[in-house]
């Protein structure tokens, strides 16, 4: 059994594929309810897992974010005895994903939910879209190319922008583009 369904997860709300969005603190993370709207609107069924400076950004609008995901996101580890929040996943979108979010994810750093939640991906062989999003001066760093080829080699599609490059900046997004990435078929 893969390790993402090995432990108790909450029964599915709907027939629907689960899928876990991880989201970073880049500027596309403010318009994340769009990206959760496209998602739902495709047949998933989104659990929203933030790291903690994207949770920062998103407190203001976490309302609207809750009832575009349908439940509210995860945005720290659980205690010991709590249940798991979310249905087993079936698939993973981690956007937008930082160049600090990128790395640590391939080295398997955990210091918190949405780290730990991506280290552990690498494990289940289930789909995964990374969509970096960051600078090219940051994408010139020796790091990247590593990570990239880290997540590459275990299955992780990357999603770039159309040169090739991480994407970045705060125009707004093709989140359409964006979910086309997905499995068509995850049940």
């Amino acid at each position: 059994m893969d390790a993402a369904r090995s432990a108790p997860m909450l029964r599915r709300m709907s027939e629907s594929p689960v899928l876990y969005i991880v989201a970073g603190a880049a500027p596309p993370v403010l318009d994340i309810a769009t990206l959760l709207a496209e998602v739902r609107e495709r047949g998933w069924d989104p659990c929203l897992i933030l790291t903690p400076t994207a949770a920062g950004w998103l407190a203001p609008e976490l309302d609207t974010v809750t009832a575009a995901a349908g439940r509210r996101p995860r945005t720290r580890d659980r205690l010991p005895g709590e249940e798991r929040p979310f249905p087993a996943p079936d698939a993973l979108l981690a956007c937008p994903l930082t160049f600090n979010s990128l790395n640590k994810w391939a080295l398997g750093i955990c210091d918190n939910v949405a780290l730990g939640t991506l280290a552990e991906w690498l494990s289940t062989r289930l789909p995964a879209v990374a969509v970096p999003w960051f600078n090219d001066t940051l994408a010139a760093h020796p790091a990247y190319a590593g990570s990239i080829e880290t997540l590459s080699s275990h299955g992780v599609a990357i999603h770039l922008d159309p040169t090739g490059r991480p994407h970045s900046g705060d125009a707004p997004v093709d989140w359409a583009a964006i979910a086309d990435r997905l499995p068509r078929d995850s049940n």
